[in-house]
């Protein structure tokens, strides 16, 4: 086990590959705003060169797993900015409800998806010691109806099933 995968030392936290896969089913992403030549979802990507935080993202599709270090508060800002410019952005994300950056960015987001369980990240067989969460932000010019709070869902992610699965509801139609 890579023992810096799992303490605060390491910002960096690879997709589970079956969770983008499922995600990028509903979303068809385009770009991944957040990656590494080696982790990368997308085709088109930015990675620390590149500098996702300098980038303009509309009109895309955007995928993003940012660095749950400090610089988090930055992406989720520039998440939340971006979808005002009309861009489609889907962050997987630490579940961090008591933290600053939480309400001030993701309670502004259209939804968010409290992920049942925990995940485990890249070819790690053990779960992070942290929940995750799905924070959706849809472009603004696609829905001219801003709601006051965010859609609360959750959701379950099973390698063997290879579609959203919300818990307690039925599946609704997305985006």
């Amino acid at each position: 086990m890579n023992s810096g995968l799992f303490s605060s030392r390491s910002e960096e936290w690879e997709t589970p590959q079956y969770v983008f896969d499922i995600l990028n089913n509903e979303f068809r992403f385009q770009v991944d705003v957040c990656a590494t030549s080696e982790n990368s979802k997308c085709a088109i990507y930015f990675d620390k060169e590149i500098n996702g935080l300098k980038q303009e993202w509309s009109p895309f599709r955007c995928w993003m797993n940012p660095p749950y270090g400090r610089s988090i508060s930055r992406w989720i800002k520039k998440a939340s900015d971006e979808s005002t410019h009309g861009a489609l952005v889907v962050c997987l994300i630490p579940s961090r409800t008591d933290t600053k950056w939480w309400h001030e960015w993701v309670m502004k987001s259209s939804e968010i998806w409290f992920v049942a369980g925990r995940l485990s990240f890249g070819n790690e067989k053990q779960s992070a010691p942290f929940p995750s969460c799905v924070v959706i932000y849809y472009p603004e010019l696609d829905n001219p109806i801003k709601l006051a709070v965010p859609i609360i869902r959750s959701v379950k992610f099973e390698k063997r099933t290879p579609h959203l699965q919300f818990i307690g509801q039925k599946n609704p139609p997305l985006f």
